[in-house]
């Protein structure tokens, strides 16, 4: 079979429910092998190439807190083998059983004399519970808003102990928000970035997400050009998504560890993305504005979501503005060395930052091992997001 051939076949087979067999053929032609021709009677009975086995850390309630050492030769990327646990997918392969963590400490999560609180949003799309940081400092006025969105197997308390996001907003005087993905819509509590479904402004999860960040707008004191969101993981590939479509209510997007809005519309090309980098026809921006302010943190050992999927969402947003571009190389002593592309526009406002994180897998640059999916090597990429996030608001209508 000819590529396109297996990539129709494959989706085909996940379309049908048969995501074993689909993804045995894309693994087959990842690794350059012909797939064998089969007549339409045989369609369905794929063998296998070996045996697909999902790791046990692709189902932890909270995870091994460096997963930048998964071994490369791994046979499926972890946040796909997740993907493929959907409950709506009917997965048969089977869990090998939940490894659990001792749940993170308030002292990990919240800095004392702030607050952190439980709320939910409710529509007729659905409904989210979520988690909103509230930092001592905020006396009703108007403060800036970020939406963390968590990644497969995280909770809020997690995400938020492992970015220690909190603690940096706390110093800035900044609210928080993190929406949390129930087991109901994905049992590894992965956001669903690759349905088309969920891809779209006012339908699926970035209705959810917008309506969150509408609730807290309506019932605090937010400065609402200066709203923001990021995320790791399936949860940067989601903060991508809002970015493209509401980007009248956030002002710059940060994403970790993620792909571009549009790289995938089902499992077969959520596989081909995570391995190899999606295609050059994906969405970034819409509507007549301007890119949305991005900042991207990437390893450049990812195993789980190839870095070129980070070079790729600054790639598009390069070939519709006039930029500057700057390259600046760092060390973090004890840690990792990293290169920051910057691109400025016209005015020389810094509009795009590119953070390639070398010897970095798929983790939190600069995060806490109370959380998991962190690297405490860094760089600081809370510091570095908040700060870039800060330096961006809505344009005057």
């Amino acid at each position: 079979m000819l590529n396109q051939d297996i990539i129709r076949e494959a989706t085909r087979l996940t379309r049908a429910g048969q995501l074993v067999e689909a993804t045995a053929l894309l693994q087959r032609m990842l690794r350059g092998e012909n797939a064998p021709d089969a007549p339409s009677h045989a369609r369905g009975r794929i063998a296998l190439a070996g045996p697909l086995i999902i790791d046990a850390k692709a189902n932890v309630e909270e995870t091994d807190s460096h997963p930048q050492s998964e071994p490369a030769t791994s046979a499926q990327p972890r946040m796909l083998r997740a993907l493929l646990d959907r409950k709506e997918g009917r997965s048969e392969i089977g869990l090998r059983g939940i490894i659990k963590r001792a749940p993170p400490s308030t002292s990990d999560i919240v800095p004392q004399g702030a607050r952190f609180i439980e709320s939910t949003f409710s529509s007729a799309v659905g409904s989210r519970t979520y988690r909103l940081f509230i930092p001592s400092r905020y006396q009703e006025q108007p403060l800036p808003l970020v939406v963390m969105l968590h990644g497969c197997t995280q909770s809020p308390d997690d995400f938020a102990a492992g970015t220690r996001m909190n603690f940096i907003a706390e110093e800035q005087n900044c609210f928080v928000a993190y929406p949390a993905q129930p087991r109901e819509a994905n049992r590894a509590k992965c956001w669903n970035w690759f349905r088309t479904a969920d891809q779209q402004r006012g339908r699926g999860e970035p209705s959810l997400i917008a309506g969150i960040t509408r609730q807290i707008m309506r019932d605090y004191l937010v400065d609402p050009k200066r709203v923001y969101v990021g995320g790791l993981s399936a949860g940067a590939a989601a903060a991508a998504i809002m970015g493209a479509t509401y980007n009248d209510l956030y002002a710059a997007i940060g994403i970790h560890s993620g792909l571009a809005c549009g790289v995938a519309t089902d499992l077969p090309s959520a596989f081909v993305a995570m391995r190899q980098g999606g295609g050059s026809d994906h969405r970034l921006i819409s509507g007549d504005r301007p890119p949305v302010p991005t900042i991207v943190f990437h390893g450049d050992r990812d195993t789980t979501v190839h870095p070129n999927n980070g070079g790729q969402i600054l790639e598009q947003s390069v070939r519709t503005m006039s930029t500057q571009r700057k390259v600046h190389r760092g060390q973090i002593q004890g840690g990792h060395a990293y290169t920051r592309t910057i691109l400025s526009d016209a005015s020389g406002r810094g509009m795009l930052e590119h953070w390639n994180i070398h010897g970095a897998g798929h983790a939190w640059s600069g995060g806490s091992p109370a959380g998991s999916y962190t690297d405490p090597r860094g760089p600081d990429a809370t510091r570095e997001m908040l700060r870039f996030f800060l330096e961006h608001s809505l344009p005057e209508e």
